[in-house]
């Protein structure tokens, strides 16, 4: 037994035997066996201070530093220096649920004024600030309309982002929630496939704005077909295009939600994301988590609390409208500082430049005669060619040149994402070794 493992073997055993798997490897299953490292590590039994941080740089030099052309839910975006400096301070870092508003009034402020960017950026009335990311937001959107319209069928675009879609059947089938999926031409919902789902136990619809593909949907008969049906109509956004494109709100959604990484986060090896949701006046006391208020103090002066906290610890477990949601206020923090500094025209700025990069990428790669349109719907960061030979083969030959190119759909399909972090020479260097490659 090693000084820090709780666990005997018979305890490991044991709980191995009550979740089904025969040894602590199968656990890794789902891994690529071509991730994992099958030998001995060369680690050292001690080292001073100095020797540790000098091995550490050592092992730095020799990551590879890749140009990205890589979207489909996590962004290379761009990043002020500023945002990390303040989000490491200490009393940002290290501070958890501001439940004593008396000793928690910069956290407090720091939420309201999120959630009052959310609210300017949707449209919407009113958000919350305690979701993990944009699939759980999906989800927690799910049960907010389930709870209020006492329905039990979900209609899903199939034009979701997939992870968001296995994210929200997992939390459906532990509510026993039935999901319906609607299908989709040409990388658009079918509004007659629409017709045909909906029907009395229909709870909500939800569709994705920009989708997964990266086409800008146009929803306005399918909102109306969902107000005739009294469901609700659910929109996961890319939060950083609402500069630009129509809110949720103008499209005549009733929840609107989404992962607000592209709101300056990096991309951190996957997490931690930022989720947001927000809602009408309507189904405020539907939302999940909690909400910051400003109010006055005893002198008259302007203070904050959590003015609604529909969650376990605070009223009755079958009560809450969530059981998980947690504290995400410092990716939050990120976000406000990110959206102040750029302000309105900053963040409108920063989408139109996401935009026309990725309209240039996608006539620089059509210039190299080795792609071919799949789809002439309009798009907004991220598009889809189909490439005239082996994807797998030109996607390791770009791995080789220090590019990650776009994700591999079907077919030799390519889901290509250009951000506004990405430069006129980025693109132009880009495709021209996609060109050369002899793939």
């Amino acid at each position: 037994m090693f000084k820090y493992f709780p666990h005997t073997p018979n305890d490991i055993k044991e709980m191995l035997a009550r979740i089904g798997v025969n040894s602590i490897d199968d656990l890794f299953g789902d891994i690529d066996p071509s991730l994992l490292i099958d030998e001995e590590l060369n680690i050292p039994n001690s080292h001073t201070e100095d020797e540790l941080k000098k091995e550490v740089i050592k092992l730095g030099e020799k990551n590879s530093k890749l140009i990205s052309f890589l979207g489909a839910g996590s962004y290379d975006v761009f990043t002020p220096s500023v945002c990390k400096a303040l989000t490491s301070r200490q009393e940002f870092l290290t501070s958890y649920t501001p439940y004593q508003p008396e000793v928690s009034q910069g956290t407090l402020q720091y939420i309201f004024e999120f959630q009052s960017m959310i609210c300017e950026l949707t449209g919407m009335d009113v958000t919350n600030a305690s979701m993990y990311d944009g699939a759980t937001a999906t989800a927690e959107a799910m049960f907010m309309a389930v709870n209020q319209t006492k329905r039990n069928t979900i209609i899903l675009s199939d034009t979701i982002n997939p992870n968001v879609i296995e994210v929200v059947k997992t939390y459906a089938r532990y509510r026993d929630i039935n999901i319906v999926m609607l299908e989709s031409k040409d990388y658009i919902p079918q509004l007659s496939d629409l017709k045909v789902k909906l029907n009395n136990d229909v709870a909500a619809v939800i569709f994705s704005n920009p989708n997964f593909y990266g086409v800008i949907e146009n929803y306005h008969e399918i909102s109306t077909l969902i107000k005739e049906n009294n469901s609700l109509f659910i929109l996961n956004s890319d939060p950083s295009t609402l500069a630009v494109l129509k809110t949720p709100r103008e499209w005549g959604a009733d929840i609107a939600c989404g992962e607000a990484q592209s709101l300056g986060i990096p991309l951190s090896f996957g997490g931690p994301y930022l989720g947001y949701l927000a809602t009408t006046f309507k189904l405020m006391r539907k939302l999940p988590g909690r909400i910051c208020g400003m109010t006055n103090d005893v002198d008259g002066k302007r203070g904050f609390v959590l003015t609604l906290q529909a969650r376990e610890q605070h009223i009755r477990r079958e009560k809450a409208n969530s059981n998980i949601c947690s504290n995400q206020s410092l990716m939050a923090l990120h976000a406000t500082i990110y959206m102040s500094l750029l302000g309105k025209e900053g963040l409108k700025e920063a989408a139109l430049r996401a935009y026309n990069n990725a309209h240039y990428l996608e006539e620089k790669l059509l210039e190299t005669n080795k792609f071919s349109k799949v789809t002439n719907n309009p798009f907004f960061k991220e598009f889809v060619l189909k490439y005239h030979g082996d994807a797998n083969a030109l996607h390791e030959f770009l791995l080789k040149h220090k590019y990650l190119g776009g994700l591999i759909l079907d077919n030799n399909k390519i889901l290509f994402c250009a951000t506004e972090k990405r430069t006129k020479t980025e693109i132009d260097d880009f495709a021209k070794l996609v060109g050369e490659a002899h793939v």
